[in-house]
């Protein structure tokens, strides 16, 4: 099953100008940056209605705002009642360290300017969080010091409503609790960058298994941060009937070096902590981030943790697989089968009767990509 958390407002509306709160300051409140010279404009998607469970639900990341958009005609072929971007929706990282994120600016604009995109936006709620690279910072984390410059130009671009409660704290984190009582689907998307500690790098750069990063068991860093996981646990402790549970970057992966919750293994572990003290245990994880698909199960005291990453859906590592001759197979000790390469997009299909669910990726001709090795034909059940 699947489950989500609250978001107070009752639909992901448009905003056709800027709204008043409290982080409506500085460059987000116009499509101007200070200078006139970079402009960003609003991208708003069709009204979410919170009083019905989405049947076929999209997620998907990782979108280079220059290359191929056809994807997103592919996706709005598959008839979704919702779309969940989970971040890299663009990549705008800010090098110059211009704090009117000239970069990021320009990277929303083009993606602005996507007639794919705004065709499936026109049809289609969207809910949106960021990864890195729509954070302004590859691999970024609380040290970005842009970050609230920057999340006031996620508002403005995404069209939060006024009256959202992500627009009153700090971080985009947030949640919806979608369907009729009894047979509501929670969605919950956390923030995996603004809190985030510093992560410990390395100490062999590329070597398989810690091409950038190594576990760091300090006890005072942090993932969500303070406020995030108070309000994760309340969440977590609303009934629903499914939740699905979106972090920018892996939860149950291992086997490499790159961003994952396994790089602050406290952390983690107090994520299954909290699942197995809550009850919820009605939970699909879905993350994005690694340029490739995959799915992953995780048996831990009883509790089953399912996750699905889906990854990129124009800029996948069999392009970069390709040039460069690389064949190695990343481990994968809870994974089911071998990871997709290709651009792909996640796709859940709930039952009419809503008490089951199935999870495909899908790749640029919609149909079901099948990693070799796992059961099932690509398909993994849920209930």
């Amino acid at each position: 099953m699947i489950r989500s958390t609250l978001i107070a407002t009752a639909t992901l509306a448009l905003l056709s100008g800027c709204a008043s709160s409290p982080r409506d300051s500085g460059a987000a409140t116009s499509p101007e940056a200070a200078d006139g010279a970079i402009r960003a404009v609003p991208m708003p998607s069709a009204a979410l209605t919170m009083t019905n469970a989405p049947r076929r639900i999209i997620f998907a990341s990782c979108a280079q705002q220059n290359e191929d958009q056809s994807m997103y005609d592919v996706m709005l072929a598959a008839d979704p009642d919702l779309v969940i971007l989970m971040g890299d929706n663009v990549y705008g990282d800010v090098r110059s360290n211009d704090p009117s994120l000239p970069e990021l600016k320009a990277a929303y604009m083009r993606l602005a300017e996507s007639a794919p995109f705004a065709r499936l936006r026109a049809k289609v709620p969207v809910l949106t969080v960021w990864d890195d690279h729509d954070y302004g910072l590859n691999d970024a984390g609380a040290e970005f010091k842009h970050r609230e410059a920057a999340e006031r130009l996620f508002d403005f671009v995404w069209a939060i409503p006024e009256n959202d409660p992500r627009r009153a704290r700090p971080g985009v984190y947030g949640s919806w609790m979608l369907g009729p009582e009894g047979g509501q689907i929670q969605i919950i998307m956390l923030d995996t960058r603004y809190f985030r500690s510093p992560l410990k790098a390395t100490d062999e750069m590329g070597a398989p298994g810690k091409e950038r990063y190594l576990p760091d068991n300090d006890p005072g860093k942090t993932m969500l941060g303070d406020a995030q996981w108070a309000w994760l646990e309340g969440e977590l402790r609303r009934p629903a009937k499914h939740r699905l549970l979106v972090s920018s970057i892996q939860v149950v992966a291992e086997g490499h070096g790159w961003e994952a919750w396994r790089l602050l293994p406290a952390e983690r572990e107090r994520l299954v902590r909290l699942l197995r003290e809550t009850g919820a245990t009605n939970m699909l994880i879905l993350s994005g981030d690694r340029h490739l698909g995959g799915f992953y199960q995780r048996e831990t005291d009883g509790l089953t943790l399912n996750e699905v990453t889906s990854s990129s859906i124009n800029l996948p590592a069999a392009r970069w697989r390709a040039e460069s001759g690389e064949t190695r197979v990343e481990p994968g000790p809870y994974r089911l089968g071998d990871p997709i390469y290709d651009a792909n997009f996640g796709l859940i299909e709930v039952a009419d009767d809503g008490n089951t669910f199935s999870v495909t990726l899908r790749g640029r001709d919609g149909r079901v990509l099948t990693p070799a090795g796992m059961a099932g034909g690509g398909v993994l059940p849920g209930k």
